[in-house]
């Protein structure tokens, strides 16, 4: 299972709509066959493996790190292709979330006298797929705080301005975040202090470009930018102006897509962009943003997991904290980080923990 899971991970950036899934195929304790799914391929994991193995499969052993389905979509049903082989036992390590599978697969195969065991590495098999049951489950992308502070909670030296505080490991696995992103979000403000290029770094391949999202009401985003200047179709701008006006126009002859959405106080609907974002098959989303953006992010309850990488460094007053919150009447009703756990990454740490489990959450797609 645990290669099974590492062959997983290779359908980072490449998997999605679909969930990323790895399988090994195992007789008289030989690996016989083995495959992980991306999504341009077509074939599922399990088909990738019973290929590889031709006959070899038949009385074999199969582990996989998603229940196997048992629907016909852009592929056949994976369980009657693992019947057909003459595969004796399946091993999984968690069920699938999608509504359309959900223990169908497992009903299927034990039909048919397959052995069944679920279960092993199940809390690693959720994580990698997080993203695909909460966006399956409700319709919504899967997002992702993440940002750099000193250990009294400080992201800069003063608003608009940029401040390096983690070490060169920290930026590497930020690099790594964002290249299992499907999209990076961030608002007008960070743009305009450190003039970003919000690009995924790491020189692994991707099935789609990042697409880099950034929130602008009053559409002040530069021509002359990073953003701007590198855009070919991957940055998408929301913003509260007209598509029609003349620097939508420019923009968009630039290669950057504008969206209109919903403002309250001149404020872009947050929830309202998750909604578009879900629409254009977006699973995952990492904040990457200032105090402010990171409170209305916090505020309209769209944020389901947080990754502080803390600088073991102090900046003292005058700095700008995580967030922009009244304490007042936030502290006493704000959501408690869970299934938290510490790591280190270089000489910082990085703190990580969960506002909601997407596994438990079964409201309707939105």
């Amino acid at each position: 299972m645990s290669r099974a899971l590492e062959l997983a991970r290779r359908g980072a950036a490449l998997a999605h709509p679909n969930p990323t899934v790895g399988a090994v195929l195992v007789k008289n304790g030989r690996v016989v066959g083995e495959g992980f799914h991306a999504y341009d391929r077509r074939d599922h994991a399990e088909i990738v493996a019973l290929r590889q193995a031709s006959e070899k499969a038949r009385g074999a052993t199969l582990y996989v790190s998603l229940e196997p389905c048992s629907h016909t979509g852009r592929t056949g049903p994976c369980t009657q292709a693992v019947i057909a082989a003459g595969v004796k036992r399946v091993v999984t390590a968690m069920k699938d979330p999608n509504p359309a599978v959900a223990g169908r697969g497992f009903a299927q195969l034990k039909r048919a006298r397959v052995g069944v065991h679920v279960g092993i590495h199940n809390a690693v098999a959720k994580k990698l797929n997080e993203d695909f049951a909460k966006w399956i489950r409700s319709g919504l992308p899967f997002v992702t705080l993440k940002t750099a502070l000193t250990l009294d909670g400080q992201i800069a030296t003063r608003a608009g301005s940029a401040t390096w505080l983690t070490s060169a490991a920290s930026r590497d696995s930020v690099q790594r975040l964002r290249h299992a992103a499907d999209a990076l979000l961030t608002g007008i403000g960070t743009v305009l202090a450190d003039n970003p290029r919000l690009t995924d770094r790491t020189g692994q391949p991707r099935r789609r470009p990042l697409l880099r999202v950034i929130l602008d009401s009053q559409l002040r985003l530069p021509l002359r930018s990073r953003l701007v200047q590198s855009a070919k179709n991957d940055v998408l701008v929301f913003t509260a102006e007209p598509p029609e006006s003349p620097k939508a126009r420019m923009l968009a002859t630039a290669g950057v897509e504008v969206v209109r959405v919903s403002s309250r106080r001149g404020c872009i609907d947050l929830k309202a962009v998750m909604r578009e974002l879900s629409r254009r098959q977006i699973l995952n989303v990492l904040l990457e943003a200032g105090a402010e953006l990171n409170a209305a992010a916090l505020q309209a309850g769209i944020v389901d997991k947080m990754i502080l990488f803390y600088a073991p460094k102090i900046m003292g007053t005058g700095g700008v904290p995580l967030a922009q919150l009244p304490a007042a009447r936030w502290f006493s009703k704000a959501p408690s980080l869970s299934h938290l756990t510490v790591n280190r990454c270089g000489p910082d740490f990085v703190v990580e923990g969960y506002f909601r489990d997407v596994y438990r959450d079964h409201r309707a797609r939105r």
